[in-house]
């Protein structure tokens, strides 16, 4: 059976060499046939390196190590690779791929972790040899088959270097009571070796479309800033990326190699001269402005150094933001791998992973809220949780795959479900589309790295700008616009089959008195403004009708108008008059 899936992958990886392997030519990244390509990537987060905050254990757990140890103390060491198991096998299959090529995607991004290719130093039965564990590469294998089928590119990511390359210790699963990936030669000599292999087995592999060698390392080398934000040198990071590059060109001539800097990637102070003619130079980017500064000092870079960039890594923000960034680099001819892509409760990603009531009460008992549950409740628990990362099981985000290639390319709106009327339209089933087009809110992204700003108050449902909450009226989608301003305004795709006369009732709940709003459509203003009185609290739901508003035969863009904010909207129903 090995043989034979072993002719397979080899014979695939043979018949698709003719189309060469990406590359730099001058300061484009370009396919086989020297033509330019623009990577559109996703990052395989959290498959192969866990990081607390995407299992929602960051407030005792960062770092995948400490996760799994407290999951060991809770259900035992047989059980947590049961677990383990179930969680790798589930967490990206080839249906991830197939959806991933369907949306749109031509690129994804493997953040690996070096434990599952090699043994840690401190494992290690003779020093200085490395034990080579096929857990991680029979991994990368089924992963790059996937791809291939896909046409889909492959980047190989090293996230968790030997020994860890920063101290934001979440990233890289940097444990500090051992020696880091710069404080031991042992550890850079094991990473130099698993590049090898690498270099080795997907050699010849064109859909491998990168290395990117080592990833955000934040390490303080002669500066005071821990993560090596203020580093003038860099030279023990530029030093290891020359060792790598040459063990690999050793082997590999064929494939792109990406380097990053200090700081998260972003620092390249002292990197330069580039010491390779198939490099490019990687940054990432998250919570800030999207604007050409913001992009300028690595714009300056690639004509400076006649080098390729590519935007690694960015995301955690909201559709707008999404949208806005993704429009930036590409106007700029710049790539991107967009991050990542499974979550637990995930709003701002492609997918979400929903967190089940048991394993919530797994956080509760890790944050000292409740009792210790038994080891039967716990492992239940968490196997459903590791069930829960089959795509399957997912909740997929289509608003936020819309903002990333269709809103990038159209200000068009498009419908996010079918409304025909009469019949209810639920307030938070508004249309797909920008801000200013699909719907005008005022609070839409969070642009300051330095606080985190939320865009959709209510943080439930869509990562569009508009504040949505759970709803707990008699009828209900499940969800209410909230936190609605002066001014603010939603966008609703109906069909009407014949010219109708509607009575609207809104659906709505206030503390205060004082909301008004109104109806228009593609040419003008279809209703009289009308005034919402106190419900008697925000989870009091009333109701108040607009009259005569009258529609004729076809598909209209109905928007909804808030004058005055500050109520809840749970639906409007249009009610054909008698």
């Amino acid at each position: 059976m090995k043989k034979i899936v072993l002719l397979v992958f080899v014979s695939l990886s043979m018949a698709s060499f003719a189309q060469g392997f990406i590359h730099r030519k001058g300061q484009e990244i370009v396919d086989g046939k020297n033509q330019n390509i623009v990577l559109r990537g996703l990052g395989l987060g959290g498959w192969m390196v866990q990081e607390g905050y995407m299992l929602q254990t960051g407030s005792f757990a960062g770092p995948q190590h400490v996760i799994k140890q407290k999951i060991t103390d809770l259900i035992g060491a047989k059980n947590t690779k049961e677990f383990y198991d179930a969680y790798k096998a589930n967490g990206i299959t080839k249906r991830d791929i197939d959806s991933l090529a369907a949306w749109g995607f031509n690129s994804v991004r493997l953040p690996m972790h070096y434990n599952l290719y090699t043994l840690p130093l401190e494992q290690e039965a003779v020093s200085g040899q490395n034990t080579w564990l096929e857990e991680g590469f029979k991994m990368t294998d089924d992963l790059l088959q996937w791809c291939a089928a896909n046409k889909i590119y492959l980047i190989l990511d090293l996230h968790a270097a030997p020994g860890g390359q920063g101290k934001d210790a979440n990233i890289s699963d940097y444990d500090p009571t051992k020696p880091s990936l710069w404080e031991s030669t042992a550890n850079q000599d094991k990473m130099v070796a698993l590049w090898e292999k690498l270099a080795i087995r997907y050699k010849d592999n064109p859909w491998i479309a990168a290395y990117d060698i080592i990833n955000e390392p934040n390490w303080n080398f002669t500066g005071t800033n821990q993560n090596g934000c203020d580093e003038n040198l860099n030279a023990p990071l530029r030093a290891l990326q020359v060792r790598v590059t040459n063990a690999i060109r050793a082997i590999d001539k064929n494939h792109l190699i990406f380097i990053e800097g200090n700081c998260w990637g972003n620092n390249y102070n002292g990197m330069f001269p580039l010491w390779d003619e198939n490099m490019a130079l990687s940054f990432h980017k998250y919570w800030n402005q999207n604007d050409t500064a913001s992009i300028q000092k690595m714009l300056d870079y690639r004509i400076q150094y006649n080098v390729p960039i590519w935007l690694g890594e960015s995301g955690e923000n909201s559709n707008v933001w999404f949208q806005e960034a993704i429009s930036l680099v590409e106007s700029n001819n710049i790539g991107w791998a967009f991050w990542p892509m499974k979550k637990i409760d995930n709003l701002a990603g492609v997918t979400s992973v929903t967190k089940t009531p048991e394993y919530n009460q797994l956080l509760k008992y890790w944050n000292n809220e409740s009792a210790k549950p038994t080891v039967n409740f716990a492992k239940k628990a968490l196997m459903q949780t590791a069930k829960n990362f089959k795509m399957k099981d997912l909740t997929i985000r289509y608003d936020v795959i819309d903002a990333m290639f269709r809103q990038v390319q159209t200000t068009d709106t498009k419908k996010y479900k079918n409304h025909s009327l009469p019949g209810k339209v639920f307030a938070t089933d508004y249309d797909l589309g920008q801000n200013g087009f699909a719907y005008l809110d005022k609070d839409v992204a969070n642009y300051d790295g330095t606080k985190f700003t939320k865009w959709n108050k209510g943080g439930m449902m869509r990562n569009d700008g508009v504040d949505i909450e759970s709803c707990k009226d008699t009828s209900t989608n499940g969800y209410q616009v909230a936190f609605i301003e002066d001014g603010e305004w939603l966008q609703y795709t109906v069909e009407v089959p014949s010219k109708t006369t509607f009575d609207v009732a809104v659906r709505y709940a206030s503390n205060v008195a004082g909301g008004k709003l109104y109806l228009e459509d593609e040419n003008s203003r279809i209703s009289e403004t009308i005034t919402i009185p106190a419900s008697g609290g925000y989870d009091k739901w009333k109701t108040v009708t607009l009259k005569t508003v009258i529609l004729k035969q076809g598909v209209h863009k109905i928007k909804v108008h808030f004058e005055k904010g500050n109520f809840n909207l749970n639906f409007l129903e249009f009610k054909k008059i008698k």
